[in-house]
C-alpha cells in the first residue's frame, strides 16, 4: 500500500475526469459495497475498481492495496466466523468453537464489503490533485476553505509522514535494528520509539505549513478565489452513470 494516497500522474481519461464526478463514482461505489447482500455482487464491484484503476494505469498499486486490504480482513474474518452462532454448523472446533454456514458467507461478504469501500476512495485519491479537490470543495461543494485546508492538508501529509517513517527504519536498520521480525508485539516495541522523531518532524512541518498560509494571505481566501474551471463532459455522466447503475443493482438484488 505505499505510495497509495500519492498522485500518480497520467494522461488517462480516468485522470482527466471532472474531480466532482471521481468523488461522486467513488462515493457511489464506496455506498453500494455497504449495501451488498451477496458474495458475487461484492466481488463484481471489486472489479469495477480494478477495471478503472487498469484504466488509469494504476492496476499494480491497486492489487498491492486489495492485497494488503485482504490482510487486513483476514482479522476481522476471524472474529466474526468464531462468533456468529446462527445457521447450520459446518465445522466443530475445540473449545466450544464452531463455524456456520451464515457465520462463514458473512464473514467473508464482511472481507469483500471492506475492500470494496476502500479502494474507490483511495483511487479517487490517487488520481486526482489534491488542488483539483480543493478547488472542487470550496466551488462546487461549498465547503469553507478553513475546512477544506485542514482536510486537504491531513490527507497530503500522509504519504509525507509514511517517507519519513520509512527513512527513520532504514537509519535505524542501517545500524543494526531488525524490523523483519514476526512477532507483533516484539515489533511494536521496536516502533513505538521511532514514533518520538517523526511527532517532532510533523509539529515543525506542520508550523512551516502554517507560516507558509499566512505568509500567502490564507485568510483572505474566499469562495471565488481559484482561477480553474471545472466543466462536465459525457465521459463524466457516464462513469456516474456506471456507478448508479451499480448501486441500484445492489439495492435491486438485495
Amino acid at each position: 500500500m505505499k505510495g497509495m494516497l500519492e498522485y500518480s500522474q497520467g494522461d488517462t481519461v480516468i485522470h482527466k475526469l471532472n474531480p466532482l464526478s471521481k468523488m461522486i463514482m467513488a462515493f457511489l461505489l464506496c455506498l453500494s459495497s455497504f449495501v451488498s447482500s451477496y458474495i458475487l455482487m461484492a466481488v463484481c464491484i471489486i472489479a469495477i475498481n480494478l477495471t478503472i484503476a487498469s484504466m488509469a494505469g494504476i492496476a499494480k498499486k491497486a492489487l498491492s492495496l486489495l492485497k494488503t486490504l485482504l490482510k487486513i480482513g483476514i482479522v476481522l474474518f476471524l472474529l466474526q466466523i468464531f462468533f456468529i452462532r446462527t445457521g447450520n454448523m459446518i465445522l466443530d472446533l475445540p473449545f466450544g468453537l464452531f463455524i456456520t454456514d451464515v457465520g462463514l458467507e458473512f464473514s467473508v461478504l464482511l472481507v469483500l464489503r471492506l475492500a470494496g469501500a476502500t479502494m474507490p476512495l483511495v483511487l479517487m485519491l490517487t488520481v486526482t490533485k489534491m488542488s483539483d479537490l480543493t478547488n472542487v470543495f470550496v466551488q462546487k461543494l461549498h465547503i469553507p476553505y478553513k475546512y477544506t485546508f485542514a482536510f486537504i492538508t491531513a490527507l497530503r501529509f500522509i504519504p509525507i509522514f509514511e517517507n519519513e517513517m520509512n527513512g527513520i527504519i532504514e537509519a535505524q536498520t542501517a545500524r543494526g535494528v531488525q524490523f523483519d521480525t514476526r512477532n507483533p508485539i516484539k515489533k511494536m516495541k521496536l516502533v513505538l520509539p521511532l514514533c518520538v522523531p517523526l511527532l517532532i518532524s510533523s509539529v515543525k512541518r506542520i508550523e512551516g505549513s502554517a507560516i507558509s498560509a499566512e505568509l500567502r494571505g490564507f485568510n483572505i481566501r474566499k469562495k471565488n478565489s481559484g482561477y480553474k474551471q471545472y466543466r462536465f463532459y459525457l465521459k463524466d455522466y457516464l462513469i456516474m452513470l456506471l456507478a448508479v447503475v451499480t448501486l441500484a443493482a445492489c439495492l435491486f438484488i438485495a
